[in-house]
This record gives structure tokens, sequence and C-alpha cells, in this order.
């Protein structure tokens, strides 16, 4: 299928994009498997690390641990804005009292966009459960049934000094280069009893609106024999979050790409699972505010040691821990030098015409039966508009317009609030407007976790139905939300139903089929950066978990491939700057379809004098 793809376009000249930065390498070579080896056994000195152990005792408990690590982070280089991330965790079964935490968090700031962010993390809380002799070997992240249960002595070498480490070493290295996006280093705490630490940071980055590019997160670094003798020292696991072409997936593709190509001696194993069965880390937290991240993790877990007192320095592999710190900072250097992902949805009007008798269709309208061609979803963040003014009995939204008159949508520019428009009779239309029976063309769907903008509705639909973003017939299949997403929901139709229909349009998809058999690729990048050079388009087949061919179309944001049908692949663009940087891949995914179930048939009121129609005596 890909072979096909290809016969027009094999002629196109290819940037080095697989050239190594020789600033990359060089920070790759500068990891040090001494101070790694160092860092991981001063952690295990201080006995424990578990939430609840002492907060004011230097050389013991997680204070000491905390401040410590404050320390080294500050000793490094005067660039690194150290700080504290204060949180609470409430005393409850597994906590013997109210708790006042910190994460230990250091930013290294961006020159060129040091507003997007990319995270580094490990955990320094530890954890050790009670053993009783002969006790089965635990694989699960239960955690203490009680405070009680909770070991003295905690060292947590492997999990997760290793992860906390590698952490503190990259912020070393990479604290002497300067990079175009920010770099935080973080440490966190109460992993081990709920993941409270990464929650905190998480919601708050949520609440900032950080433009957070990738988490890598890395969490039992440390071991390189599992429990039953096996060792795959020269592999570590990456876990992603879906579906196929989500943040977190691109994140570990690209973690994949970009480790192999510094450290060919490491294999880069790509799980696709949020995590191992049962388990959990910080990087859950993130994808659960819709960030992008990922897990790394040894293949050779030992779980005799895991959550225990002989978690200790003596058991854990320095020299693979350095090996994954290797991996991640080839990863994270790249992606902070490389441009921003560009952007592939088309910024369209938003909204649709009404809809007609039956269900008012979320994306995308149709005649009965259809299905909308709603194949991309829009930008996080970028709320819809809305539109010009309704039709028949709807009043205008942007740009009002007569009862009975046909509105053309998209008179408002984005984030823009519409003017008051004339009132007609019935529903009043917000997002573009349409006569009565008329199928509107919106085929767009809304990115998941994007909120519509307020008030903005389909056009005005035929007697009374409401539509959402391009109105259909009853029994249309109507395009949802991408990977979950609710920016675009079915509205109620049916002959005075009055339902409200979807909330407004979002960009339109960047991926056509031109003139029918092509496919021609669109894409935007907002505030390009200095130092881009192009645009490479990457396709695979629709089952193929990594990209199969890279063509590269120099700095454009259109390109059209002869004869190439966009249904049987997938494709995705991504930038690349002049020192062959490449940036996460955006893929042009379709939308999520589901049926929308038709109105009930509107009944008809018995004539007055109370016989039944054509009836007589």
């Amino acid at each position: 299928m890909i072979a096909a793809c290809y016969c027009a376009v094999q002629g196109l000249a290819q940037p080095p994009t697989t050239q190594l930065n020789p600033m990359v390498k060089k920070i790759v070579e500068e990891v040090s498997e001494e101070r790694i080896g160092a860092t991981m056994k001063r952690l295990g000195e201080f006995g424990t690390r578990y939430v609840g152990s002492e907060q004011d005792n230097p050389a013991h408990g997680i204070g000491g641990a905390s401040n410590w690590i404050s320390g080294q982070f500050k000793s490094y280089s005067p660039r690194l804005e150290v700080s504290f991330q204060k949180f609470s965790v409430p005393k409850s079964q597994r906590t013997p009292k109210d708790l006042d935490l910190v994460n230990v968090v250091a930013v290294l700031p961006g020159t060129i966009d040091k507003d997007r962010y990319v995270i580094v993390s490990g955990h320094y809380d530890s954890i050790a459960l009670r053993r009783t002799p002969n006790a089965a070997v635990r694989t699960d992240d239960a955690g203490p049934a009680s405070a009680a249960d909770a070991d003295p002595l905690a060292p947590g070498v492997a999990d997760d000094a290793s992860g906390t480490a590698a952490t503190m070493e990259l912020a070393r290295v990479m604290s002497q280069y300067t990079f175009d996006k920010s770099i935080v280093f973080v440490t966190f705490a109460a992993e081990e009893i709920g993941l409270n630490g990464s929650r905190a940071f998480a919601a708050k980055a949520k609440e900032d609106k950080m433009q957070i590019e990738g988490v890598l997160n890395n969490d039992i670094i440390g071991s390189d024999v599992s429990g039953n003798g096996m060792s795959a020292n020269n592999h570590v696991r990456v876990f992603s979050e879906g579906p196929e072409d989500s943040g977190s997936r691109s994140l570990a593709r690209y973690t994949k790409e970009i480790a192999e190509r510094y450290m060919p001696s490491m294999t880069v194993d790509l799980i696709f699972r949020h995590d191992r069965f049962g388990r959990g880390g910080d990087h859950t937290s993130f994808v659960a505010q819709g960030f992008s991240a990922v897990r790394l993790t040894t293949p050779s877990e030992n779980f005799a040691n895991q959550h225990t007192a002989t978690d200790t320095f003596a058991n854990a592999s320095v020299p693979y821990t350095t090996r994954v710190a290797k991996v991640n900072a080839a990863v994270l250097a790249t992606l902070a030098l490389a441009p921003k992902p560009p952007v592939v949805a088309v910024n369209r009007p938003a909204g649709g015409g009404g809809g007609a008798r039956g269900a008012g269709a979320a994306a995308g309208g149709g005649r009965a039966g259809d299905t909308p061609a709603a194949d991309a979803a829009a930008n996080v963040g970028t709320p819809p508009v809305q539109g010009g003014g309704g039709a028949r009995g709807a009043g205008a939204g942007a740009g009002g317009g007569r009862a009975g008159d046909t509105a053309s949508a998209g008179t408002a520019s984005a984030g823009t609030p519409p003017a008051a428009g004339a009132q007609g009779r019935g529903a009043g239309a917000d997002a573009g407007g349409a006569r009565a029976g008329d199928t509107a063309a919106a085929g767009d769907t809304a990115s998941a976790g994007t909120p519509p903008a307020a008030g903005a509705q389909g056009g005005g639909g035929m007697r009374g139905a409401g539509a959402g973003a391009g109105g259909g017939r009853a029994g249309d299949m109507a395009a949802t939300g991408a990977q979950g997403g609710t920016g675009a929901q079915a509205g109620q139709g049916g002959r005075g139903g009055g339902g409200r229909g979807g909330r407004g349009g979002p960009p339109g998809p960047g991926l056509s089929r031109g003139k029918g058999y092509d496919a021609v690729a669109r894409w935007t990048m907002p505030s390009p950066e200095p130092d881009l050079a192009g645009y490479s388009i990457l396709i695979r087949d629709t089952t193929a978990p990594l990209w199969q061919r890279e063509i590269y179309v120099g700095n454009v944001t259109e390109y059209t491939m002869p004869d190439t049908s966009i249904d049987d692949v997938v494709i995705g663009v991504r930038a690349i700057d002049k020192d062959g940087n490449p940036s996460l891949v955006s893929a042009y995914t379709m939308a999520t379809t589901r049926l929308v179930e038709a109105a009930p048939p509107a009944t008809q009121p018995p004539p007055a004098n109370g016989s039944a129609r054509g009836g007589g005596q």
C-alpha cells in the first residue's frame, strides 16, 4: 500500500533530518555514570523518603531529601530557577496525619519560545511494605493498607531514586546550554500513595494554561535483572496512552526515533498502553489533564525488591540508569531545540446550516443515511467562532439577516463576539444560517477538551429544529469530537423539536482528496521560528505502529500527493529546523462517529370538530 503512494514524489530532495546535531551529541556524551551513581547512593542513604517520614532532619526522611535535591539543582547553574511547589495530603488510612509536601522544580528558561515547555521527571518519595516471612511477592501498586504497614526502612533506589538521579543529572548537564523552549526538571513527591505531587503539578499547569509539549517520566529505571533472572539491559520500555495518533503516542514514536538515532546501542520498545496492568505513574496525571506524556521504565523489574527494604543501591544498576538517562537527554534536548509542531486544521467559519426533519447532526450535515466527512480535529485551545445570520424563523447571529434569508456563515472573526443580529421568528441561530430543509456542509469536529465559545450553536433548523455545526436529516451518522472530546454534539431535531444542537464549528480538516483521487495536506505554523527550514510529510499504513516514509516538501504549507488515497494511510506533517531537529508529528486524524437516534415522529392534532381526517358520519 505504501509503495503505491510515492511514484510521483521520489525525486524530491531530502534534508539531512537524520544527521546528529553536534550539540545534542555532546549533551548525551556528558551524562555522567559516576554522578548518577553518587546521586542514587545518596538518596538511598536518607533511610526512607516515605511521605510520613521526618520533615526537619537533614540526614533522614523526606524533608532532608527534598532540601538536598533543591540544593543540588541550585549548585548546577544560576540559570536554573529552583523552587518548591507545595501541596497538601490529608490524613487517611495510608497517611498518619495531614501532610504538607513539596515537588522540587528547576526551570531552564528558553530563549525563543520560553512559554512552551518540555518536562523530564522522576519521583523522589519511597515506600516499603512490611512483609511476613514467606509472603507472596507483590506485583501491584496497591500500597500499604495503613500507615502502620509502612516499613521504617525504604531506600527506594530503583523505585525511584533512579528516575530522580537521571532528572537531576540532565539538569546539571543541560543547564550549561541554551534551548529554544523552556525545560522543566521536576522530582515529584507522594507518587507512592496516589500520584499526589504530579496531580498537583498537572492541575496547576492546566489552570495556568501552560503549553506543555511533552513529559518524559522516568520511573523504575534502576534495575536490569528481573526476579526470574532475565535481563534486557539494552532495552527500555515506553508506555503511552492511545488512541493511535494521540499526543502521547506521537511523543512515544518521537522518543524511539531520536533515542535510537543518538543511542544506537539502546532499543526503545513502544508499549501502546497507558502503563503496566494494575500499575501507574506520574505521567498519568498529565495525560488526565490533556497533556502528552509517556513513561520510561525498565523491562527487567524485580518485584521481590520493589516497595521493600531490599530496594537498595547494591541491588540497583547504575550503568543501566545512565543509559536510560542518555536516552532522555537525546530526546529532551532535540525536542527543546526543535520547532513547535505544525497545526493540521485549517481555520474556517464556524458552524453550519440548519437541519431538516429528524435529528440534527453534530459535525457535518447530510441527507438521511449519510455519514459526514468530518476528518480532522481542531486544535486544543481554539474556540469556535460564531457565524452568519439564521434562516427562516431564525434570529441572526453575527451579521444578522432578515427572516427567511440565508446568511453566509463566518462573518465574525475568531475571538470576536458577533454583534446582535436581527431577530426572526422561531429559533435563534448563531453559527451559519440555512433555509428550512437545507443541508449544511459543515463537516468539522471539535478537539478533545476544547470548549466551544459561549453561545455558539449551529444554524436554524426546520420548524424549530436546532442543528449543531451542520444539521442533518433523521438517521444521519453524526461525528463527535476526536479523542473522546465533546466539542460537537448531536442536536435534537424534528418537527417542533426545537432541540439545541452542537456548540459551534472548529477549524476544518486540513486533509482532502483534491480533485478526487489525490491527497492534499494543508497546515499552518503560527509565529514560525527564525531557524525553520521546512516541513516533512510522513506516511504509514493504518495498522503500522511507526512512520514508514518521510517526504521533505520544503518551506510550504500545502502539498499534494497524486493518486494517493487519504482513506488507506495515515498522514502527518512535522517541522524541521536548519540543524535538522524535527518537531513532533501532527497527524491528520478522523473523528469518531456515533449513531444519532431519530426523533420520534410528530403527531398531528385532531381536527377542531373532533372527527378523524377523511372520515364521515
